[in-house]
C-alpha cells in the first residue's frame, strides 16, 4: 500500500529565506505523526504546502495519491486543515459553526445528523450547541475548530499546534479526539512544540531551520542520546548552568525548572572534576542522579549540532 503522505524534496522559499528545505519522507495511514521544532522551524510553511494552501518552490508532495504542486485544489477533497487560527464563526452558535462547514463541504443531508452527533459525543460540546462560539473558552473554541474539520469525515487531518495557548485540562481532551481519529484509521500529521505532546506520536521529525535533523519514533530517539544525562540540583542553578556550560568535559546543560540536566562528553566519570570546580566557584551540588534522556533533551543535543538526518 502506498504512504498516505509523501514529502519529496518540499522545499519553500520567501526571497532570500529557505523556509523549508528540501523534505523526504511519508507518512503511513493511520499513523499520528508529529512535526517538531521551535518557532520559525518551518513547521506551519510545511503544513500550509501539504494542504494546498501554499504551494512548493521546488519538489512535491503527495496526498492520498494527489500532487499538491500539480493539483492542490484536488488535495483539498481528502484532507483537514486546522491552522492555529481556525475560522470560526463568532457570531454563529456552536451547531452553526457545524452546519456551515457541513455546507462549505458538501456533506449529504442525510448524513448530517449522525455526523453532528459524534462529533458532540467525543468533543463534549452537545450541551454548548446553543452557544455562540466567540463565548467559549479557548479550550472549547479549539474542539469546536477541530470538529469543523472533521466533519466531513476527511482521511488525512493536518494540524498546527491545536493545543497551543490551551488549558491543561483542553490540551487532555484534544488528544483525546486525536487518539479517537487515529483509532478511526484517519492519518494526522500534528505540529508542536511541546516536547511531551511529541511523545504521543507514533514517529516525529524534527525540524531545525527548515531542515530534517532526525526521524524516528519518540523511544528510537531518546536512545540516540547515548551520553548519560545528569540531573543536578545546585543552590544556584542558572549560574551553575552558564559554569557548566563553558566547561570543556559538558557537552550540555540545560535548566529544567530548578534541575540542570548535565550531559557529559565522554561520560559518567569525568563529573567528579567537573562538580569540584563548580565548589571552587562557589556552587553547591545539592543532589546528583542518572536518569533517562528525555525527547526535550534528544531535541535539545540535535538542534545544537544541527546535525541532518544521513549525514
Amino acid at each position: 500500500m502506498e504512504p498516505a503522505v509523501s514529502l519529496l524534496g518540499l522545499t519553500r522559499d520567501f526571497d532570500d529565506l529557505r523556509a523549508v528545505d528540501g523534505l523526504t519522507f511519508d507518512v503511513t495511514h493511520g499513523e499520528l505523526f508529529g512535526i517538531v521544532g521551535p518557532d520559525g522551524a518551518g513547521k506551519t510553511t510545511t503544513l500550509r504546502m501539504l494542504a494546498g494552501v501554499l504551494r512548493p518552490t521546488s519538489g512535491d508532495a503527495m496526498l492520498a495519491g494527489v500532487s499538491v504542486a500539480r493539483h492542490p485544489e484536488s488535495v483539498k477533497r481528502h484532507i483537514a486543515y486546522m491552522s492555529q487560527r481556525f475560522g470560526l464563526y463568532t457570531d454563529l452558535t456552536v451547531r452553526e459553526n457545524l452546519e456551515f462547514y457541513a455546507d462549505l463541504y458538501r456533506v449529504p443531508r442525510a448524513e448530517r445528523h449522525a455526523r453532528r452527533e459524534r462529533l458532540y459525543a467525543f468533543s463534549g460540546l452537545g450541551p454548548f450547541q446553543d452557544r455562540l462560539a466567540g463565548q467559549l473558552s479557548g479550550g472549547m473554541k479549539q474542539k469546536l475548530g477541530l470538529s469543523c474539520a472533521l466533519v466531513h469525515e476527511p482521511e488525512i487531518m493536518l494540524l498546527d499546534e491545536p493545543t497551543f495557548g490551551v488549558d491543561p485540562i483542553s490540551r487532555r481532551d484534544l488528544w483525546l479526539i486525536v487518539h479517537e481519529m487515529v483509532a478511526r484509521n484517519v492519518t494526522v500529521i500534528v505540529s508542536t512544540a511541546y516536547l511531551d505532546e511529541a511523545e504521543r506520536c507514533d514517529r516525529v521529525v524534527v525540524l531545525h531551520q527548515g531542515r530534517a535533523v532526525a526521524l524516528d519514533t519518540p523511544d528510537a530517539l531518546q536512545e540516540r542520546l547515548h551520553a548519560k544525562v545528569l540531573a543536578v540540583r545546585t543552590d544556584r542553578p542558572r549560574e551553575a548552568r552558564e559554569r557548566l556550560r563553558g566547561h570543556p568535559a559538558v557537552r550540555q546543560a540545560v535548566l529544567f525548572g530548578d534541575l540542570l540536566h548535565v550531559t557529559l562528553r565522554a561520560g559518567a566519570q569525568e563529573w567528579p572534576a567537573v562538580r569540584a570546580d563548580l565548589a571552587a566557584a562557589g556552587v553547591a551540588v545539592l543532589a546528583e542522579e542518572i536518569v533517562e534522556a528525555s525527547l526535550e533533551d534528544v531535541f535539545i543535543d540535535l538542534t545544537r549540532r544541527g546535525v541532518v538526518e544521513g549525514e
